[in-house]
């Protein structure tokens, strides 16, 4: 298999391969191997998911859900301790002595492997600004389409997290400790075995995806009408995505060093949810209390009327957003290496481009 560096070089003309510092190349031999730490980021994988269904507050059912207030508050405290014993476990690790006596990492050394320290606030603004340039499209559809800019302006989504447990889960306790779990006290982990960079940017997310199998289940108690092979189907595509996510995450990581920028990248994405790919982009018909507009036939023909009013619009509009989705795209591709890059990375640059010896 090829190195990532290079074929990412010959796909984006605009890598530079520029250098930074600094952890790639821990004392010979590797303090654990590779098995060793997938297993341990096996293990703190089911640490996160296996306690939910070890106790009735946090157990779906048929008549309980995931989404209920007190499910989500329960989780919320098992997922939170989990995170931080295995982030304990991993510095543990990484500052006991290695083989023959080599010294484990300082404890600063150890926090920056975790991303805990430097926070590195500019680094975090520049790859959620990479990763909103990859949204493009779907902002304009939300501010512009939709007219989320009038939300913005009342701070009703900042009020939504505060006010809705589904919103907090969502946007501020399920990036946070699953970032902390996946990211922090797992990438350092396979560094520390010097497992090949290539492999740590697409076997760990791998691990990441399949710690979301368990909604097949919860979603086959609470949606028991729907047929097996659609829910099936469901959770392969969640598969999907929420792998891609952790590659992209974990080589945000590794180019950052910081912990607050993928906690930050994650809660956006969460927000944005996946982009639309494919017919018209128009605004949603409300009524004045904001509710969708289902009225019958008359209300039909009025919506229909406005409808061959706003033709042009809608026209514009669907052109708008295809032309900012593959520009951004594209865009996101050309600035990659240029926005990720910090010093307070995890790896050098080079490192991307050969494996350790």
């Amino acid at each position: 298999m090829p190195a990532i560096g290079d074929a990412l070089r010959k796909l984006n003309p605009w890598h530079k391969g520029k250098s930074s510092l600094v952890f790639y190349t821990p004392p010979q031999p590797p303090p654990i191997s590779t098995g060793a730490a997938v297993f341990l980021i096996a293990l703190y994988a089911l640490s996160y998911f296996v306690p939910f269904y070890l106790s009735s507050t946090t157990r779906p059912s048929p008549t309980l859900s995931r989404d209920a207030p007190s499910v989500i508050r329960a989780r919320i405290r098992s997922v939170t301790l989990s995170c931080f014993v295995c982030t304990a476990a991993t510095y543990v690790v990484l500052c006991r002595p290695g083989p023959s006596g080599a010294p484990g990492y300082s404890p600063a050394d150890a926090l920056h492997l975790l991303g805990l320290w430097p926070a590195a606030l500019w680094d975090s603004l520049r790859v959620v600004l990479l990763t909103a340039v990859l949204f493009a499209g779907p902002l304009f559809s939300y501010f512009v389409v939709d007219g989320g800019w009038a939300d913005w302006i009342r701070l009703a989504p900042l009020k939504e997290i505060w006010s809705e447990w589904t919103a907090w889960r969502n946007i501020i306790a399920g990036p946070v400790t699953e970032e902390m779990l996946f990211r922090s006290a797992s990438i350092p982990l396979m560094l520390l075995s010097h497992t090949p960079l290539t492999k740590t940017i697409f076997l760990t997310p791998v691990i990441f995806g399949l710690a979301h199998g368990h909604h097949f289940y919860e979603f086959r108690l609470t949606h028991p009408q729907v047929p097996a092979a659609a829910a099936l189907a469901r959770s392969l595509f969640q598969l999907c995505y929420t792998t891609l996510f952790g590659a992209y995450a974990t080589f945000l990581f590794l180019r950052t060093g910081s912990l607050l920028a993928v906690c930050a990248v994650h809660a956006f994405c969460n927000c944005m949810g996946l982009p639309q790919v494919w017919g018209r982009v128009e605004p949603v018909p409300v009524l004045a209390g904001g509710d969708v507009d289902e009225a019958g036939p008359a209300g039909g023909r009025q919506q229909q009327q406005k409808g061959q009013r706003r033709r042009g619009s809608v026209i514009l509009y669907t052109v708008s957003y295809y032309v900012l989705l593959v520009g951004g795209a594209v865009m996101w591709w050309k600035k990659l290496w240029v926005l990720s890059e910090s010093a307070n990375a995890l790896v050098p640059t080079s490192a991307f481009s050969k494996g350790p010896a």
